[in-house]
C-alpha cells in the first residue's frame, strides 16, 4: 500500500466492506419478512452477524487509516466534516417526514379516525412518566458529552474517560426504558394512524440512539488506546455532533408526540 502522495486526499484503497454490508443488510431484511410471516428468524442471525462483523473490520481500517498511517490529512477531515454535516442534514429531512405526517393527521384527523387526536380507544402514554425520565436522560447525556469534548480538548484523559463512558451509560439506559415503554403501550404500530406514526418516529430514534450508543463506544475504545487527541479526533467529533441531534429530535418527538398530542 502506498502512503506517500503529492496530494492532500485520501484516495481509499479497494474494500469489500460495502459490499459485505450490503449483503447483510439485504439478508437482514428478507429475514425479517420471513419473520413477519412465518416467525422463521434462523436468518436474522445471519444477517446481524454479516453487519456486525463489516462494522468491526471497518471501523478497524479506518481506525488504522487515520490513526497509524496518517491518511486523513487537514483537507481530509474538512471534507470530513462536511460529509457529516450533509449526513445531519439527511436525517433532519428524514425525521421532517414523521412530523409532517404526525401534524397531518393530528391537525386534521379525518372521518376514519373519528376526526379525534388521538383516535378513539387509543390510551397514548403519559408524557410526565417515562417520557420524561428519558428526556432528562438524554438531556444529561448531551450535557456529559459536552464535558467529553472539553477534557479531550484539555488533555484530560481520566475525565474524558469517565464523562463518555456516563454518556453511553445514559444511552443504554433510555433504550432499556424506551423497550420496557413499548412493551407495557396498551396499543400497537396497526392500531390507525396514531399508533403506525408513534412507534415509527419514536422507533426510529430509538434506532439512532442505539447507533449512536455504538459510535460512542467505538470512540471511548479509541481514547482508551490513546488514538485521539487534543487536535486529532474528528471521530468522536463526529460521534458527538450525532448525538446532539438525536437529543434535540427527542425534544420535539417529546413536546409534540407525547406532550401536545396528550
Amino acid at each position: 500500500m502506498t502512503t506517500h502522495s503529492n496530494h492532500p486526499f485520501h484516495l481509499v484503497n479497494y474494500s469489500p466492506w460495502p459490499l459485505t454490508g450490503s449483503l447483510g443488510t439485504m439478508i437482514l431484511m428478507s429475514s425479517m419478512i420471513k419473520w413477519f410471516h412465518e416467525f422463521n428468524s434462523i436468518f436474522m442471525v445471519l444477517g446481524y452477524s454479516i453487519i456486525l462483523l463489516t462494522m468491526y473490520q471497518w471501523w478497524r481500517d479506518v481506525t488504522r487509516e487515520s490513526t497509524f498511517q496518517g491518511l486523513h490529512t487537514i483537507k481530509t477531515s474538512m471534507n470530513m466534516r462536511l460529509g457529516m454535516i450533509l449526513f445531519i442534514v439527511s436525517e433532519v429531512l428524514f425525521f421532517f417526514s414523521f412530523f409532517w405526517t404526525f401534524f397531518h393527521s393530528s391537525l386534521s384527523p379525518n372521518i376514519e379516525l373519528g376526526m379525534n387526536w388521538p383516535p378513539k380507544n387509543i390510551s397514548p402514554f403519559n408524557p410526565f412518566h417515562i417520557p420524561l425520565l428519558n428526556t432528562i436522560i438524554l438531556i444529561s447525556s448531551g450535557i456529559s458529552v459536552t464535558w467529553t469534548h472539553h477534557s479531550l480538548l484539555n488533555n484530560n484523559h481520566s475525565q474524558t474517560l469517565n464523562s463518555l463512558t456516563l454518556t453511553i451509560m445514559l444511552g443504554i439506559y433510555f433504550t432499556a426504558l424506551q423497550g420496557y415503554e413499548y412493551m407495557s403501550a396498551s396499543f400497537s404500530i396497526s392500531d390507525s394512524v396514531y399508533g403506525s406514526i408513534f412507534f415509527l418516529a419514536t422507533g426510529f430514534h430509538g434506532l439512532h440512539v442505539l447507533i449512536g450508543t455504538i459510535f460512542l463506544s467505538v470512540c471511548l475504545m479509541r481514547i482508551y488506546k490513546l488514538h485521539l487527541s487534543s487536535y486529532h479526533h474528528f471521530g468522536f467529533e463526529a460521534a458527538a455532533w450525532y448525538w446532539h441531534f438525536v437529543d434535540v429530535v427527542w425534544l420535539f418527538l417529546f413536546i409534540s408526540i407525547y406532550w401536545w398530542s396528550n
